[in-house]
């Protein structure tokens, strides 16, 4: 069985993780916006208009996932103490 302790550093681990891969996401696709939306635009023949909605959709959903799931419980576990 998992501790409250072992859970409580897994989900700061994984809060790390998720935020750190969010930020990689936001900035390869701000700064790389050009070649990124050219492949995906070819491996999925999506126009680059639709590209930029799912990109920011993408994102978006991301984040809340990741604070709503793993953020939050682990806020919610030190504030209890553990």
């Amino acid at each position: 069985m998992i501790t409250l302790s072992q859970l409580t550093e897994f989900l700061g681990w994984a809060s790390i993780i998720n935020i750190a891969y969010l930020l990689l996401a936001t900035i390869v696709i701000a700064f790389m916006k050009g070649t990124i939306s050219s492949i995906h635009s070819r491996i999925f023949r999506v126009e680059g208009k639709k590209l930029d909605a799912m990109y920011f959709s993408f994102l978006s959903n991301y984040k809340i996932a990741t604070l709503v799931f793993i953020v939050v419980p682990y806020i919610s576990l030190k504030m209890m103490g553990q």
